[in-house]
C-alpha cells in the first residue's frame, strides 16, 4: 500500500490527576502540555492537546509543523508514531515510521553500550538481522570505540545521545518524524550529524517535521501545518504568505 498517514477527528486528551478546578489558577501556569485546560463540574482537571485534528499525508510530503509553545506539535508527531493513543477519532499509518525524538527511551543504564544498541533497535522496530547488519555502522558512527563495552551508566550525557542517535538514523524509514533539529554532541560531531540527518531525509518517503526555524522549514519542507491550541488552523502547499502566517501566529 501507498505510504500515508491519516487522521480523523482525533483528540488526544491527557487527565492531571491530583488537581481539581477549584486548585486549578494556581497551578495552569505550570503546566507545559500545552492544548486547552478544561474541567468539568466536580471532574478532575484535563488537558485537550489535540482536538479535531484531521489530516492525510502522502508520499512525497515534507510537513513542516508551525506553532506557538504547547501548540500541540510534540503531542502530533507522537500520536502519528504510535506513542499516544487517541482519546476519540482513528489514526491510520502505512509505512514504516521512525521518530527521531525520545532517544533515550528504553536505556537500561547496567548494560553495555552494545546491548542498549539491540534494546533500542527493538524498541525501533528494528529486526534482529537489521539490528546486527547495521551493528558495524551504529558503532563506527557514535565513535565510541572500546566504551562500548562499558555499561552506558558511566557514559557521559553526549556519550550516550551520540550513541542512541547513531541507532535512530540507522535504518532508512519510509516515514521521519523530527521534533525540532536534531542536536548530538561536540562540533565535529554535529557535522557529521548534520549530514546524517539530511541524508535520512533524502531516503524518506515522507517527512513531518516540528520547527520554529524559517530558514529549515524552507530548505526542507514543501508543505506547512500549522496547530493553535491542538487544532489545525491551517494546511497547505508552502507559500511565503502561509509561512509569513504560521510564523506570525
Amino acid at each position: 500500500m501507498p505510504v500515508h498517514i491519516r487522521l480523523e477527528d482525533v483528540d488526544v486528551r491527557f487527565q492531571i490527576f491530583g488537581l481539581h478546578g477549584r486548585s486549578l489558577k494556581k497551578t495552569a501556569l505550570n503546566l507545559s502540555t500545552g492544548g486547552r485546560i478544561g474541567a468539568e463540574p466536580g471532574a478532575r482537571v484535563h488537558i485537550d492537546a489535540l482536538c479535531g485534528v484531521n489530516l492525510e499525508l502522502g508520499e512525497g510530503d515534507r510537513v513542516g509543523l508551525i506553532g506557538h509553545n504547547g501548540a500541540g506539535k510534540s503531542t502530533l508527531l507522537r500520536t502519528m508514531a504510535g506513542i499516544y493513543e487517541p482519546t476519540a477519532g482513528r489514526v491510520s499509518v502505512q509505512g514504516r515510521v521512525s521518530p527521531m525524538f525520545d532517544l533515550m527511551l528504553g536505556i537500561d543504564p547496567d548494560a553495555t553500550g552494545r546491548e542498549n544498541v539491540r534494546l533500542r533497535g527493538l524498541l525501533l522496530g528494528m529486526t534482529a538481522k537489521e539490528i546486527d547488519a547495521y551493528a558495524g555502522d551504529i558503532c563506527d558512527f557514535s565513535g565510541l570505540g572500546d566504551y562500548l563495552d562499558l555499561p552506558v551508566k558511566v557514559y557521559s550525557s553526549g556519550m550516550l545521545l551520540r550513541l542512541m542517535f547513531a541507532v535512530a538514523t540507522a535504518i532508512s524509514p519510509e516515514i521521519l518524524l523530527l521534533d525540532e533539529w536534531i542536536t548530538a554532541g561536540d562540533a565535529a560531531f554535529m557535522e557529521r550529524a548534520e549530514n546524517r540527518v539530511n541524508a535520512l531525509i533524502d531516503r524518506a518517503s515522507m517527512l513531518v517535521i516540528a520547527s520554529h526555524s524559517r530558514p529549515l522549514v524552507e530548505r526542507l519542507c514543501n508543505k506547512v501545518m500549522v496547530l493553535e491550541h491542538g487544532r489545525v488552523v491551517d494546511f497547505g502547499p508552502l507559500t511565503p504568505a502561509l509561512l509569513d502566517r504560521a510564523l506570525a501566529a
